[in-house]
């Protein structure tokens, strides 16, 4: 409900042909027609000079046209909620949304890097992110001991080998080493695996590679910090409790 206080105000929103925004504006009733269009033309982009206004309802009909500049809003049966759109023949629709025409500011790396109050020169001066020296090289030794732990693991696995597969949310998996090396979908050591039972996601091929033979979904590959090698001989199903 209006307020005794928003009495001479009227809440519209605002539709341009120059760009695809709908906005939520409080404008006087007192304004008159030419004094809106002067708003209108900061917020919408459009020209006041051959901008035309219409109203239309909740309904989306057409309740007047604003054709009389030296008018009030007033003398138009407008209340809140109504729509005025505005109507601007000389601009393209659109135009003021398509930055490819924007002349973009550009700055090399040579000269950002001289700048004096750039993000770039906070961080190199209070030693962050990639100019934190001792957090990086903290970093880099962790990286090449991971990397020296799985090369050496690596080297301990060989096709043939039994194993016993862990991964997080997955009950153990028992197979037989299949495949050992880097592959070509993902960066890294991979340990491909003949699952005893079909609980794998592939045949020993990977997008059209074929890494090593074994059915559909008895094939699967795993990162060698999943694997555990040793004597793993197949599981044999237990009938027993099954038979009365």
């Amino acid at each position: 409900m209006t307020s005794e206080g928003d009495q001479g105000w009227v809440k519209v929103f605002v539709s341009s042909n120059v760009s695809s925004f709908l906005s939520e504006r409080r404008f006087q009733k007192d304004l008159s027609i030419a004094e809106v269009k002067g708003k209108l033309e900061l917020l919408t982009g459009a020209s006041a000079a051959s901008m035309k206004l219409e109203l239309h309802n909740k309904d989306n009909e057409l309740v007047a046209s604003l054709d009389n500049d030296t008018a009030s809003l007033s003398s138009y049966p407008i209340i809140d909620g109504m729509r005025i759109s505005v109507i601007d023949s000389s601009s393209t629709a659109g135009e003021f949304e398509d930055t490819s025409k924007v002349e973009k500011f550009e700055l090399s790396n040579e000269e950002y890097a001289q700048r004096a109050e750039s993000l770039r020169a906070f961080k190199m001066q209070n030693k962050l992110g990639q100019f934190d020296e001792e957090k990086n090289s903290q970093l880099q030794k962790i990286k090449a001991e991971k990397e020296k732990k799985i090369k050496e693991m690596v080297e301990k696995i060989s096709v043939g080998n039994r194993c016993e597969v862990h991964l997080s949310g997955h009950p153990v998996r028992r197979g037989t080493v299949m495949f050992v090396g880097e592959t070509h979908f993902k960066p890294g050591y991979w340990v491909g695996v003949r699952y005893d039972e079909p609980q794998g996601k592939n045949d020993g091929s990977v997008q059209g590679k074929r890494y090593f033979e074994c059915p559909e979904n008895y094939g699967g590959f795993v990162r060698p910090l999943d694997i555990t090698v040793g004597n793993f001989p197949e599981k044999e199903l237990d009938l027993e409790d099954d038979e009365i």
